[in-house]
């Protein structure tokens, strides 16, 4: 059975602001490829289980913060992108983004590379 694109991200940002370690896991193992990348200006992680512990350490560090995607993703041939925001507990938009990815064959999530702010100017 092949994830749907929408429901992979869906999936992939609850498991951004899940507080609970064993929930977020889950989370992850319905979105994120065994083998994933991410990466972006504060870190990288290979593998569902360090890329769950990235997660827990964004939470400690930003108490209450969310991503929300601000565009629908775009996706061709396995690739996609989509723009993101993160805001505080209090409502404040503090960076925006684009992440850039690959599906696998599944439709779960095999690599994020994001890039935080608005594109640089011409």
């Amino acid at each position: 059975m092949t994830l749907a694109l929408d429901e992979a991200l869906a999936t992939y940002g609850a498991a951004w602001v899940e507080p609970d370690a064993d929930k977020r896991r889950a989370l992850l193992e319905v979105c994120w490829s065994d083998d994933g990348h991410y990466m972006d200006p504060n870190g990288t992680a290979r593998g569902r289980d360090a890329l769950a512990d990235l997660i827990s350490e964004f939470q400690a560090q930003v108490p209450g913060a969310r991503i929300e995607l601000t565009s629908g993703a775009s996706v061709h041939n396995g690739r996609i992108y989509f723009n993101w925001q993160m805001v505080t507990a209090d409502g404040k938009v503090v960076v925006e983004g684009v992440d850039f990815g690959r599906l696998g064959e599944d439709g779960r999530l095999r690599e994020i590379v994001g890039f935080f702010g608005p594109p640089p100017g011409l």
